[in-house]
């Protein structure tokens, strides 16, 4: 009796430590849990709106077909995505099988022996049976009864695991969909350049046959004649460049697609405008990021993972309760197999408990806290990283804005100056240099314009993508 009390007193001392422990680490674990405060508001700009979004298929915005059917293919196909979706099946399967712990384990075995013995090995006064026969059928089960929550714990860990496995999926949902319309703006770019090239080698070269003239009637020196051909080849070496940038884009959204270039090419070889990049943008409020991002969400849910393991780890220092049973026949006789007195069977409640095993459960304690406390930190470094994401594609995405308002009007000043110094140049009123100026300017304007509008369209992208790319989950 003082054995069984004693026993009763250290299982609720045990009981209540662990519990301490366990309210004491959440509140810890809570109060860690974020340790920087979300903005309250975004930084005012006429652009943007703090208000959620309607639809989740934000690219279709771009009111550009051809996008909208690049990402459904590489919906379809890109390799990335197909793989995170096996790593959801894999995660599943394993939350499938730590379910199963709940269940009992039942098994049967069988079987029937015929064995005979020497009889050069008896010393008996009397004949013995020398051949002997044995049949059994037997059906057993094993239940683990999870009175102090250790496998419910670890089913807990493995569920949010995979559904941190569904947000990382989305993810790469999110991440594949904005590289794809990223290179595809990055590829009209380059298209666009290439036309403002071409179109500024046909002007060159108009005012190149100007100066040949002007020369051949003797007005002006070969001087002239040459400058002329310097800006015209020069902007027609810039072309190979180009030509070779955009084939690098087509290779690279082709990998994106899973396709092989020679397949997409004929599709976007043909040059066209950018996609519309002025908009009013609904961002939302900050807080609305820990609910929109599927990184965050997947955070989230790797930390609920670790915080079960840190509970399956104290209740391994509980006891564990058993319940085995089996039931059969066994018999000598095939003819009395069935019979009330060839039945067996056995009941056996259990108790595991393990007093001491070195320090292995301390420090498997230890390492399940020190994971928890790293997944923590790396929630909360997930905050922050979103948060400056969206600051710097605001930011960039309205100072494109204003540097595209800005280099229209110096292009139409540039256009200006071009006209004026050639009128000049052509009266003999003014020297060659204003013209070769004047072309090199409005060159440069006007790729930097073209650059702009890009640059624009690729920040609205990634602005999209910060705040959640599609506000999956809505």
């Amino acid at each position: 009796m003082g054995l069984k009390r004693i026993t009763v007193v250290l299982t609720g001392l045990v009981l209540c430590l662990v519990f301490y422990c366990d309210k004491t680490f959440a509140q810890q674990r809570d109060n860690r849990y974020l340790e920087n405060e979300m903005p309250a508001n975004w930084d005012p700009d006429s652009l943007f709106v703090q208000t959620l979004p309607i639809e989740d298929s934000w690219w279709q915005g771009f009111n550009d077909t051809l996008l909208d059917s690049l990402i459904s293919k590489a919906v379809e196909n890109n390799y990335d995505l197909l793989m995170a979706a096996d790593r959801i099946r894999q995660a599943k399967a394993v939350f499938r099988e730590s379910q199963a712990g709940f269940y009992p384990g039942v098994s049967f075995s069988g079987g029937w022996t015929r064995q005979q013995s020497s009889e050069n090995t008896t010393r008996m006064p009397y004949p013995i049976d020398r051949i002997t026969q044995y049949a059994s059928a037997e059906a057993s089960v094993n239940w683990e009864i999870d009175v102090f929550g250790s496998i419910r714990n670890r089913m807990k860990a493995s569920k949010e695991m995979y559904r941190a496995s569904r947000e990382d999926y989305n993810a790469v949902m999110v991440s594949l969909c904005a590289q794809v319309a990223s290179g595809y703006a990055q590829l009209r770019t380059y298209q666009q350049q290439r036309i403002v090239a071409e179109q500024n080698i046909a002007s060159q070269k108009a005012i190149l046959h100007i100066t040949e003239v002007r020369y051949n009637t003797g007005l002006v020196s070969q001087l002239d004649v040459a400058q002329a051909k310097t800006v015209y080849y020069s902007t027609k070496a810039s072309l190979p460049a180009l030509e070779a940038a955009i084939e690098q884009q087509i290779n690279g959204l082709s990998i994106l697609l899973g396709l092989y270039p020679s397949e997409l090419k004929p599709v976007l070889i043909t040059a066209a405008p950018l996609p519309d990049y002025l908009k009013l943008v609904s961002v939302g409020i900050p807080a609305n990021l820990l609910r929109q991002r599927p990184d965050i969400r997947a955070a989230e849910r790797t930390v609920a993972s670790y915080a079960a393991s840190v509970g399956a780890a104290k209740s391994d220092y509980l006891p564990k309760f058993y319940l085995k049973g089996s039931i059969g026949f066994a018999s000598r006789e095939m003819d009395n197999f069935f019979n009330n007195k060839s039945l067996t069977y056995q009941i056996a409640p259990t108790l595991n408990w393990t007093l001491f095993q070195g320090t292995q459960r301390i420090q498997a304690l230890k390492a399940a806290k020190a994971q928890l406390d790293e997944n923590i930190r790396q929630y909360n470094q997930t905050v922050l990283n979103a948060v400056q994401e969206v600051e710097n594609a605001m930011s960039g995405y309205s100072g494109s804005i204003k540097q595209v308002v800005a280099l229209r009007e110096v292009i139409v000043q540039s256009e200006l100056t071009l006209k004026l110094s050639l009128d000049l140049y052509k009266q003999g009123l003014a020297p060659f240099q204003n013209v070769l100026d004047a072309q090199r300017s409005l060159l440069s304007y006007q790729n930097s314009l073209v650059s702009a509008q890009g640059g624009a369209l690729s920040y609205l992208i990634q602005l999209y993508r910060a705040v959640g790319g599609g506000w999956l989950g809505q």
